[in-house]
């Protein structure tokens, strides 16, 4: 246990952010499952609806630090691409 005051500051900062962090990524992760679902049973209209939360959710965490940038884009790169491919 921290005894320094700016310690224990830091301390009670972490619980928040690491909380924060882990509903961010949880909610990002229901909704990519939601999404995955649909395209895997080949319903478009579900698919394409579900879209556009999930890419938010994904691009939000990729903005705030909660998941890298890269792997953020790289994520909605290929669930975009998921979605096309049923619609053809």
């Amino acid at each position: 246990m921290a005894n320094i005051k700016s310690s224990e500051k830091k301390n009670r900062q972490r619980i928040t952010h690491e909380a924060r962090n882990r509903a961010q990524k949880s909610a990002m992760r229901t909704a990519i499952k939601n999404l995955r679902a649909a395209i895997a049973a080949k319903n478009s209209d579900a698919a394409k609806k579900l879209l556009l939360p999930a890419v938010r959710l994904v691009d939000r965490a990729g903005r705030r630090g909660v998941i890298k940038t890269r792997t953020a884009s790289r994520a909605v790169s290929r669930l975009t691409l998921a979605v096309n491919r049923i619609g053809q």
